[in-house]
């Protein structure tokens, strides 16, 4: 199938239960279809968990290929992303814990840590420049939560989704869910929380979403 047709059906009517049956049926290359619809999601998922590029490229692959090789097993109780972005947080971790790597530190301040990196004679000045790095102080200073606050925090308040499908996801509970969400704000604190609204940050750009789409699709 060309990759105008599948770019189309990424907005088309074509749900995502009719193309897993489809794929289920033998036409592999509809796959794709899930992919263009879900890399952004599965890319904040993943960046939440992972920082370096190579590492979080590898693991949406690996997620992927593992949904790909498991689809029949979808059974519909809950969504496709939902499914998908489980499989995608339990290859995150599985590379943590291979790299031992240390969760990141709790930090009390973390509008107070970007602004001790600015002296109070320089704001004025650095405003216009503040105001056009939004975007990296924002990922950075979502990079600084601890890792339980961090996925919840991306899931919420990127992604969008809700308690129920964060919690499903996790497997945590409702309460836990709430109780993470609470401190990861109360962490970036007001300024930077509202800041962190836009959806424009762990952008993955088209040029990286072809290169996904390319590299699962000659895997499987």
């Amino acid at each position: 199938m060309e990759a105008l047709r599948i770019n189309d059906y990424v907005t088309s009517q074509l749900d995502d239960r009719e193309v897993i049956r489809r794929v289920i049926a033998g036409e592999k290359s509809l796959f794709e279809i899930l992919l263009r619809r879900y890399n952004q999601t599965l890319y904040r998922v993943i960046r939440s968990y992972l920082k370096d590029q190579d590492e979080i490229q590898d693991a949406m692959q690996n997620a992927y290929l593992k949904a790909f090789e498991k689809l029949y097993q979808f059974q519909g109780n809950s969504s496709f992303s939902t499914w998908l972005i489980r499989i995608g947080i339990n290859e995150a971790l599985l590379r943590l814990r291979a790299l031992q790597r240390e969760k990141l530190q709790m930090i009390d301040s973390v509008s107070e840590h970007i602004m001790n990196r600015m002296p109070d004679k320089q704001l004025n000045a650095e405003k216009a420049i503040m105001q056009r790095e939004a975007k990296q102080i924002l990922e950075s200073a979502i990079d600084s939560l601890p890792e339980k606050y961090r996925g919840v925090y991306v899931l919420k308040e990127i992604e969008n989704l809700s308690n129920t499908e964060m919690a499903e996801s996790l497997g945590l509970s409702d309460a836990n869910v709430k109780v993470r969400l609470h401190r990861a704000k109360a962490l970036l604190k007001e300024s930077l929380y509202k800041l962190s609204s836009t959806r424009d940050i762990f952008e993955f750009g088209k040029h990286s979403c072809d290169a996904m789409v390319q590299r699962v699709m000659s895997a499987i």
